[in-house]
């Protein structure tokens, strides 16, 4: 695995605890390997009955690491990245997925939450999704995931403008099952996911296949990779990262799509 993911099973939960505070738990392609096995490991395995993510410190996630991203936007495939292959894994478990919110959850850490069935949110939380901020597109189908969650406007503002939502307006647009103080953030999460492990896990699979249009879900997954992974080669990408590694605003004004 990796120092910065901790994987821990009890009582039929496995938990996975991002454990890179000191970079907002910055998510690099070992991360999302480690994430990766461990949702395959859990899918596997019958003593596990529910998956709950986790992070340490004052975010969520931070989203993909930066450096990543312009090592991508150099050349390096995004469809067959860590990142994408966490997108196709996360969106295919059939076990329940509870999450545990707190502070920033920016990119993948708001779009993971769309394939989650439980959310619990810490008052402190934003969800934010700036990719067209870093000249990207949406990913882990969110372009269609969002919109159907709370409607095309709010979507649209939340991707083209990158404006963030705070944890009472996810809850009120359907993005999360509760807000908590965050003190009482884990133990809420945590008891949510102990009362799944109890309900019959062949019903509870079914129940979620039922409710999801995973045939749908993939095909966007893949355009979106498709479209990703040619935006991180354009001109408007490598402005974005460099504006973003100066500390400055980028100037998309002169460049071309």
């Amino acid at each position: 695995m990796t120092e910065h993911v901790k994987v821990e099973i009890a009582a039929g939960v496995m938990t996975l605890t991002l454990q890179r505070p000191e970079k907002k738990n910055a998510l690099t392609g070992a991360m999302y390997d480690a994430m990766s096995g461990a949702l395959k490991q859990a899918e596997a395995d019958p003593s596990v009955r529910v998956i709950l993510f986790q992070g340490d410190g004052d975010s969520f996630t931070a989203g993909n690491d930066l450096a990543d991203f312009a090592s991508q936007a150099r050349g390096e495939s995004a469809v067959d990245s860590p990142a994408h292959r966490f997108i196709e894994t996360i969106s295919k478990v059939g076990k329940p997925l509870v999450a545990a919110v707190q502070g920033n959850a920016v990119g993948v850490g708001t779009t993971m939450l769309l394939h989650c069935d439980l959310v619990y949110l810490a008052e402190t939380a934003r969800l934010i999704t700036p990719f067209v901020n870093l000249a990207l597109v949406p990913e882990a189908a969110s372009s269609w995931l969002l919109p159907l969650r709370i409607g095309h406007a709010r979507a649209y503002a939340m991707f083209a403008l990158g404006e963030p939502m705070d944890a009472q307006g996810a809850l009120a647009s359907g993005l999360a099952n509760a807000v908590v103080p965050q003190a009482d953030l884990r133990k809420k999460a945590h008891d949510a996911a102990i009362a799944l492990t109890k309900r019959p896990a062949g019903s509870l699979s079914m129940t979620k296949a039922l409710m999801r249009e995973q045939q749908r879900i993939a095909a966007q997954i893949a355009e979106e990779g498709v479209l990703f992974k040619q935006r991180l080669t354009t001109p408007e990408a490598r402005e974005a990262f460099a504006a973003f590694a100066e500390r400055r605003q980028p100037d998309f004004t002169k460049l071309s799509a």
